[in-house]
């Protein structure tokens, strides 16, 4: 046949795709599923597409909920790991990894939290949140080295939109062996990892808008979780008062003015009144609150917070009924 190339006998024939590749492929998630709601959204105008993006997030919430008995779960877990002394580790590659990051830095300024209550491994190291790190996610054995250092009191959440992620399969793997609790979230309603977690999270967002896109839907749905589980989890440790955040760190003006604004809110004080208060508790919250609730000066407002109940433990043992 003209123009045909002979195979050279030289050479071995390409023995295809590697087994690890094809066992990846025949993996059945909806997120790697087409949509057949979207299928023509190259030929659409700007209005249309944005309108088809929005119709898929639409349902995100109502997905969340229906998983809402295992999200407490996960609360009532990391409560007990860390009243025993343990952390929360999250574990994740690309973005979910990346909002297990975001999750975890921004309880610090929020609720005075740090990596000694919530800390989060992702694949690849602090570069991969900018820079995307090949085959890290790959790396079961880097979950493992990057957990090394959990024990018996931790709580590992696993965040692998797919289920499947060896780095988070690693780390599941090493905290079970460590005897410490694990969950998993994920958009894979069969996720494979499932059965390594004491509690999965398991969120059905089904095909995303671009196919396998898990930016999308399914990193929504991962972000409503993490809001949902860090901020419980949060108010059940006395993070806040009432609805207010009585640990935010004040690192420059907009916040300072928060704290006074909160202390007015809570007391129904002014905030010229407020504010001095403040600055002889040394700028923490708890203790102006206590201090201005109980009349107390800020000795007496930090002894009363010693145990770990917050605000109204405190108010309890100093006898002051606080204003409903």
């Amino acid at each position: 046949m003209s123009g045909a190339t002979v195979p050279d006998p030289s050479v071995p024939p390409d023995a295809g795709p590697p087994d690890d590749v094809l066992d990846v492929a025949r993996l059945v998630s909806p997120t790697e599923e087409r949509n057949p709601r979207t299928t023509d959204i190259d030929l659409l105008p700007p209005a249309d597409v944005v309108r088809l993006i929005l119709d898929e997030d639409a349902g995100v919430a109502s997905v969340v909920r229906a998983e809402r008995f295992r999200v407490t779960q996960a609360v009532e877990l990391a409560v007990e790991a860390i009243h025993a002394g343990g952390r929360v580790h999250y574990a994740g590659a690309g973005t979910s990894g990346r909002l297990g990051v975001l999750d975890a830095v921004e309880l610090l300024p929020t609720y005075g939290v740090g990596p000694e209550w919530f800390d989060a491994h992702l694949a690849g190291g602090p570069d991969a949140m900018t820079v995307p790190v090949e085959g890290a996610e790959d790396d079961a054995d880097a979950g493992r080295r990057d957990l090394d250092h959990v024990g018996p009191h931790d709580l590992v959440v696993g965040l692998a939109a797919s289920g499947r992620t060896p780095y988070v399969g690693g780390a599941l793997d090493l905290a079970r062996e460590r005897g410490a609790r694990t969950a998993l979230v994920s958009a894979n309603p069969a996720a494979p990892l499932a059965d390594r977690a004491d509690v999965a999270i398991l969120l059905d967002t089904g095909p995303e808008a671009v196919t396998g896109s898990t930016r999308m839907k399914a990193a929504t749905a991962q972000k409503i979780v993490l809001n949902t589980f860090s901020t419980a989890t949060m108010i059940q440790l006395g993070k806040t008062y009432s609805n207010l955040m009585v640990d935010v760190r004040a690192s420059n003006a907009k916040l300072r003015a928060r704290l006074v604004r909160l202390l007015s809110q809570a007391t129904g004080l002014a905030p010229e009144v407020c504010a001095p208060v403040l600055a002889d508790a040394g700028g923490e919250v708890q203790v102006a609150l206590v201090m201005l609730l109980a009349g107390v000066d800020a000795a007496a407002a930090r002894g009363a917070l010693a145990g770990e109940d917050g605000v109204r433990g405190a108010l309890g043992r100093l006898g002051a009924a606080p204003p409903r």
